[in-house]
């Protein structure tokens, strides 16, 4: 990428220190991560693991735009944006932003941003095992019309 963003899409576990310390710089006086987990409910149902699925070519060309619009944001320093693939256990992380600036209002400000860019353009779906068996989708993103040729599962494609 560059020296000053760090993106990945993978299906190995997300290393929170190391995008925190590949963030900071000497001039960073404020480091900011946030990482989204699974969790062990959804909707008043138990889960035990949801199964992350992505267009990966897609992905992590939209996750290089989230990260560069990050590093445009006033004082913005570095910016790292993972995001992982594959079955996840309860407790695992999903997806990792950090950021780092001078101050912790532009850094809390581009982890913001770069947490809810990835929730709007990034094609990663999920889907969540209960622990009565079911296994549904959930509800979220779609390929925009520009970007379709490489889209959802199979098995999201229903009309």
């Amino acid at each position: 990428m560059s020296d000053s963003m760090h993106v990945s899409l993978g299906d190995s576990p997300l290393d929170e220190a190391r995008l925190t310390t590949f963030v900071g710089t000497p001039a960073s006086g404020a480091v900011v991560s946030f990482a989204g987990v699974v969790r062990d409910h959804h909707e008043g149902r138990s889960v035990l693991r949801i199964e992350y699925s992505a267009a990966e070519p897609l992905a992590l060309a939209k996750l290089a735009d989230v990260a560069r619009e990050g590093l445009a944001l006033p004082g913005v320093h570095r910016v790292a944006v993972a995001h992982r693939i594959g079955l996840l256990e309860v407790g695992e992380a999903s997806v990792i932003v950090a950021a780092s600036a001078a101050h912790r209002a532009d850094a809390f400000a581009a982890a913001r941003l770069l947490i809810d860019r990835i929730k709007e353009i990034v094609p990663v779906w999920k889907r969540e095992h209960f622990a009565d068996g079911a296994r549904e989708w959930a509800p979220g993103f779609s390929v925009a019309e520009a970007d379709r040729g490489v889209g959802r599962p199979e098995e999201v494609r229903e009309s």
